[in-house]
């Protein structure tokens, strides 16, 4: 058994009862939605035409929230509705990252995910869900796909249909008869600051999508008539989460490698300080990662109950054993104890690794945001350590007495400060498949985020410091503001990339 829904746009008339019903039965709160309409006019009048789409959860054989998940608040039933549970979710909206159609809200009430089940306790009782019973077109049609005599497996038969993002790969199971481009492809519609019955809500969190009057995907005359806005999922604790992350996990990075080759000397006080500021930065993500949870006091579900495909639990777990490992380090330090410390460096620094890199992994779980897809993230965030690490110890006056380590550190800024570049520039340059992912890089360009990205990112932090090592290299104060400025364009492309990827109209 295989639930599935087809809207069939030829009998839609745009009329909101969907809407109205879904909200009456399930209690749902204003300003956030799980069915609605959404209205496209196209042309010039007199010659125009209006198309509506009835845009809920897609409820697909392949739903990335249920894979996402850390704590399995969302499940996919037997009968293929994809549920969840509100009273295990702990509010962190990877669900909402993962989704590409925009149907999953958190619920202003219970603080936790929200979104379309079918009224599944309707179908236990053989009943249709709430939207398909008061359409009086009877344009929503819902049942067993699995059921060749059912009315939706049999419109599926002789009707040509089409669903939202096929090449999201999630296999949807909403199909629309005779759906226009304009409706289902996100970019498509040109966006006004108002719609025909309402203004654009502007006091959702984060502002919703970025609807950019001078953006060139929209088509020509084409106008967003109605629709609801978004909240955007992760706010300014992300960017900082990643940058912090960055400079904890990789800080003993630098000379656990000039140990290695050699250049370094055993010296406590260096890894006690080092190993310190490591376990202060790691602290200060995990604060980070809590801070922006809807459901702070469940945080700990996380690990007490996790869900084993997420990323997002399985990064805590690599947060946990880095951390435990960093804080023996630290202890071996502390007590004299050289042997213990000595044989503890590369393990710890190998877990920073996994913990700088696994971010890599749950972004890829967040199919909604084309821009993070991409495979040169891990390897991205591995160099992102390895920079963080010597520009902090070339802002740290202990460095400049050793020789070895401040020469090491000036030439690892070097080649990470070229290698960071070089992917800022290739992520942005590289052909991209899909208008999701050309949006977002439009949007860092060329839109809102554009003054951050290339004054930030690249040129104050990035060029500048290069040019200032590569021209005096051997002035430690030129060399330290050479670091503070790399961290600072770390931060500023962090966030460019956190918030243009979320930025993107998904619905």
């Amino acid at each position: 058994m295989r639930y599935g829904v087809v809207i069939d746009n030829r009998k839609c008339i745009g009329c909101h009862s969907c809407t109205v019903a879904c909200k009456t039965e399930n209690r749902v709160p204003l300003g956030v939605n799980r069915t609605w309409v959404k209205y496209v006019e196209k042309g010039r009048y007199p010659h125009t035409r209006r198309f509506f789409q009835v845009t809920r959860c897609n409820h697909c054989d392949k739903p990335p929230c249920v894979e996402i998940c850390p704590v399995g608040a969302m499940y996919r039933r037997i009968d293929g509705v994809v549920d969840f549970n509100p009273s295990t979710c702990i509010g962190c909206k990877a669900c909402m990252q993962a989704c590409p159609y925009d149907a999953i809200y958190v619920d202003p009430e219970r603080n936790t995910a929200a979104k379309c089940h079918l009224c599944g306790h309707r179908l236990e009782v053989g009943l249709e869900p709430a939207c398909a019973s008061v359409c009086p077109q009877h344009a929503i049609v819902a049942g067993d796909l699995d059921d060749a005599d059912s009315d939706v497996a049999q419109l599926l038969a002789r009707a040509a249909v089409r669903v939202r993002k096929p090449e999201q790969g999630t296999r949807p199971r909403v199909f629309y008869i005779d759906a226009d481009e304009s409706t289902l492809v996100p970019t498509v519609a040109r966006h006004e600051p108002f719609y025909m019955w309402s203004e654009r809500n502007r006091q959702v969190e984060g502002g919703g999508a970025a609807y950019a009057p001078n953006s060139p995907f929209p088509q020509r005359d084409t106008l967003a008539a109605y629709d609801v806005a978004h909240e955007r999922p992760w706010g300014w604790q992300v960017p900082f989460y990643f940058w912090m992350k960055s400079i904890g996990s990789g800080v003993l990075a630098v000379p656990a490698l000039a140990k290695a080759l050699g250049r370094l000397s055993a010296d406590p006080l260096r890894d006690i300080i080092l190993s310190s500021i490591a376990l202060v930065f790691m602290a200060a993500t995990v604060v980070m990662l809590v801070f922006d949870l809807s459901r702070k006091q469940r945080f700990m579900n996380v690990l007490l109950s996790p869900q084993r495909r997420s990323w997002v639990s399985k990064g805590a777990f690599l947060l946990v054993i880095y951390c435990a490992l960093g804080g023996a380090f630290l202890l071996s330090g502390l007590t004299g104890l050289g042997r213990f410390s000595h044989a503890l460096l590369w393990p710890t620094v190998l877990a920073g690794f996994l913990a700088a890199v696994y971010t890599a992994f749950l972004f890829g779980q967040c199919e909604g945001r084309d821009l993070w897809q991409t495979p040169l993230l891990p390897l991205h965030l591995l160099v992102q350590a390895f920079l963080a690490s010597a520009s902090v110890l070339l802002l740290m006056p202990a460095t400049r007495d050793q020789l070895g380590l401040y020469n090491l550190a000036v030439g690892s800024l070097r080649i990470c400060l070229l290698l960071h570049l070089l992917m800022v520039l290739g992520e942005i340059a590289i052909p991209h498949n899909t208008d999701n992912a050309r949006y977002a890089v439009w949007l860092i360009t060329r839109g809102s985020y554009g003054h951050l990205f290339w004054a930030g990112a690249v040129a104050l932090g990035g060029v500048l410091p290069l040019l200032l090592l590569f021209a005096r290299a051997a002035n430690a104060a030129i060399a330290g503001l050479s670091g503070l400025l790399a961290l600072g364009g770390l931060l500023a492309f962090e966030w460019c990339f956190v918030m243009a990827g979320q930025r993107v109209p998904n619905s």
